[in-house]
């Protein structure tokens, strides 16, 4: 069963992990229905990873670095019993912030991976479609009026 899973979470592309999860969902529907009716309700958040660049999938599918800075402010918090002011606190959680973005400076992106993050960016919507120049805009027009 674990190899299949790991089948659905190491394919190279999108397609491959979908045609392994049929596999998985088809191989192990009888055995255990309850859990790959779990894993069909999920599946496509399941397989969002896979969206991302190969590269950057072990970074964004882990929690790791956040549960780590958990526990640093855990440990920080346990030194000092209580944070004495607000300022205090938001010192703490911006020092969190800094040292996840500087982890996240050491990852080199390249031109291919770059790309590939702007077309998924544009897909989710969190980029605004390219504005056109206006002057190819307006000439375009005065052809138009000239046909």
């Amino acid at each position: 069963m674990m190899a299949h899973l790991y089948a659905v979470r190491d394919a190279p592309t999108l397609d491959a992990a979908r045609a392994a999860a049929d596999r998985f969902e088809n191989t192990y529907k009888a055995a255990c229905p309850a859990a790959i009716a779990c894993f069909a309700d999920d599946r496509e958040a399941l397989l969002s990873i896979h969206r991302v660049p190969v590269r950057h999938r072990i970074r964004v599918r882990t929690t790791n670095l956040a549960e780590r800075s958990f526990e640093e402010e855990r440990r920080r918090t346990k030194v000092i019993p209580r944070l004495m002011s607000e300022r205090s606190t938001m010192k703490l959680a911006l020092a969190t912030m800094i040292r996840s973005a500087e982890r996240w400076c050491r990852v080199s992106v390249s031109d291919l991976e770059r790309h590939q993050l702007q077309l998924l960016r544009a897909e989710l919507g969190l980029d605004p479609p390219p504005a056109e120049d206006t002057t190819a805009s307006k000439r375009r027009t005065n052809q138009r009026r000239a046909a």
